[in-house]
């Protein structure tokens, strides 16, 4: 037995909600980046974005992520969440 798709069925609303899901990694790597404290860069510079996983690749990421810097007293994931779900709540996340 085999299906075929005839045809899309998604609606527009669903179609416009896709494609902010497909923005949202992006989205929330720049909001993560915007948290981190910058002193020499190392730390923004360390941070990538691999497909849908936000990577901090240096030894005192949770020591920054628990509140450790004064740039950055509630670190960097908690606002970043915050972000993601008021923006989510506004529609921004759009092009």
């Amino acid at each position: 037995m085999s299906v075929k798709l005839l045809r899309n069925q998604l609606t527009p609303s669903a179609r416009k909600m896709a494609r902010g899901l497909k923005q949202l990694p992006m989205f929330a790597f720049d909001a993560f980046v915007g948290f981190t404290p910058f002193r020499s860069g190392n730390a923004i510079n360390k941070t990538k974005l691999r497909g849908t996983v936000i990577e901090a690749n240096y030894p005192y990421a949770k020591r920054l992520d628990k509140g450790y810097s004064k740039q950055a007293r509630r670190g960097m994931t908690e606002p970043t969440i915050k972000e993601i779900e008021r923006n989510l709540k506004s529609k921004v996340i759009r092009k």
